[in-house]
């Protein structure tokens, strides 16, 4: 099968898995299922470029199973966070406003959107699938494996001191400024660039795996302009009073020591 028609089956395979999503949302009434999806998602694309190129590679299985690592445990962190709290603020918001239509907006640009960016994301993780070359592990890959393993640390430990300052009553209201947090207001989302440019670094090792560095250069938008940090912070600046004194002292992305306060 050539590339791109191996592209193109990997990418009618993520669809076809949004648009059951979809239909899923409308018997449920939520749409939050979609953000669950989110991880696996892209273990589910790698998976099937996976089974699509040749064998025998052994960069192919670390890529498959590192990324099958990050995804597993991102899609389990969220389906065991949002248990029980039904539909998520923006898509509640985004149905008020819709109304009846609402459904056929989340297929476009909720299930839709997430289907193309999933994708596209991928690309590094599914041409380095079909068009491994025949080069060795080397240097290129322990420097992903590192990115890689420093970005699951800060993410995973990250959202897990997270949880456990919610889980105290006596933390209602307050901002969580402690641990990894003392560092970089958003570990989590700061290991999750470092682990897409872990990944690519590995992609980039075979021969089209550079050419796909728009990759985590959009993902590290996302996270920072989009629906990571930036959205975020617009709304715990107007709900937790304090946070603005976390911005003064505390880096928004990369960690670094906390400023600290004039007498």
């Amino acid at each position: 099968m050539s590339l791109p028609s191996a592209l193109a089956l990997t990418f009618a395979c993520g669809v076809a898995v949004m648009f059951a999503l979809w239909l899923a949302s409308l018997a449920r009434r939520d749409v939050s299922i979609v953000d669950i999806w989110w991880g696996p998602g892209f273990a589910f694309l790698a998976a099937s470029a996976f089974r699509l190129g040749p064998g025998g590679r052994p960069r192919r299985a670390l890529l498959f199973g590192l990324v099958a690592i990050w995804g597993v445990r991102l899609g389990s962190h969220l389906a065991w966070r949002n248990h029980g709290l039904g539909e998520d603020a923006r898509y509640a918001r985004m149905r008020h406003h819709h109304g009846e239509r609402f459904r056929w907006v989340s297929l476009a640009t909720v299930f839709g959107l997430q289907a193309v960016l999933q994708w596209i994301i991928s690309l590094p993780l599914l041409v380095a699938q079909l068009l491994p070359g025949a080069r060795p592990l080397g240097a290129l890959d322990g420097v992903g494996v590192t990115l890689f393993a420093t970005g699951l640390f800060f993410e995973a430990v990250g959202d897990l001191q997270l949880a456990r300052f919610k889980a105290d009553p006596a933390n209602r209201g307050r901002v969580m400024d402690r641990g990894l947090w003392r560092y970089t207001r958003h570990p989590n989302y700061f290991g999750d660039c470092l682990v897409w440019w872990g990944l690519f670094a590995i992609a980039a090792a075979t021969p089209a795996g550079p050419w796909m560095i728009a990759s985590p250069l959009l993902m590290t938008f996302l996270l920072l302009r989009v629906s990571g940090v930036a959205l975020l912070e617009r709304s715990l600046v107007h709900t937790r009073p304090a946070y603005r004194d976390y911005i003064e002292r505390t880096s928004a992305f990369f960690p670094r020591p906390p400023l600290r306060r004039n007498p």
